[in-house]
């Protein structure tokens, strides 16, 4: 090979090799420069308590005529004492008032603009209507269904934080079930018709469940806590107890404690 023709190899592959350099200096400095992964600092960790309904629109009734909404605000309050307890100190418990649309989107609207870290919303579990069967309780008309009973949590895929709102759902599902506590089972049956949900945790009990407001339109990881089954006469009178509110809120704080210590 002659001089001549190494020459325009060495000055036509002159280009390439700088090329080549600069995108390793690129990729050098782009290495340099990534941040450091996020961490979780529990006294500035933003968790909005949502309490499920409002006074004018109570959610479900109970087997003894009492509205969700009481069940709701009692236990989120519990819990907002609890994770502040915890050193959680910007935790917030949100009550909402207005009409179930308006309300939901005034909840997201709420924790969105707030920069939420995480949003929990905290509400009491009943059946569809075609389930109820029809009892008489201290002399006033009411309905009941003794046949399903059990907390349940939902997240939804279309959440932006998808992998931390399952992720964090696990860590409290696996913690009601260490304390003794069943989930319930109904929501992956076909007899749920449009209330059934795949079924994503078959040992916890988490479902997906797209189609909730203040899931899919929350910027922050969002889960839904269905505390217990308040149509069901036994276990309504159990989650009305200061001991199930109690394990619970210790349940949530764990679960909290160990979110924020893997992030």
């Amino acid at each position: 090979m002659s001089w001549r023709i190494t020459g325009a190899i060495v000055v036509a592959l002159i280009p390439l090799l700088v090329a080549q350099a600069a995108g390793a200096r690129k990729a050098a400095r782009a290495k340099i420069k990534q941040p450091a992964p996020e961490t979780c600092e529990p006294r500035k960790f933003k968790i909005i308590l949502d309490v499920g309904h409002t006074s004018e629109s109570q959610g479900a009734t109970s087997a003894r005529n009492d509205v969700e909404f009481g069940f709701n605000l009692h236990l989120t309050r519990l819990i907002g004492e609890r994770l502040k307890s915890a050193g959680f100190a910007a935790t917030r418990v949100l009550v909402t008032e207005g009409k179930a649309r308006a309300s939901l989107l005034r909840r997201v609207g709420t924790a969105n603009a707030a920069h939420a870290d995480f949003f929990l919303s905290i509400h009491h579990d009943s059946v569809p209507d075609k389930m109820l069967e029809e009892w008489e309780f201290e002399g006033a008309r009411s309905h009941f269904s003794d046949r399903f009973g059990g907390h349940s949590l939902f997240v939804s895929e279309r959440n932006p934080h998808f992998a931390a709102s399952l992720a964090f759902a696990r860590l409290l599902g696996k913690q009601l079930k260490d304390g003794g506590l069943q989930y319930a089972t109904q929501y992956s049956l076909p007899l749920m018709g449009r209330y059934r949900h795949p079924l994503l945790d078959k040992d916890v009990g988490v479902y997906r469940y797209d189609g909730l407001v203040v899931l899919s339109q929350t910027r922050s990881a969002a889960v839904l806590l269905e505390a217990g089954s308040i149509i069901n006469r036994d276990e309504e009178m159990v989650v009305n107890s200061p001991e199930r509110q109690e394990l619970i809120a210790t349940a949530v704080v764990a679960a909290m404690r160990a979110y924020c210590e893997s992030r």
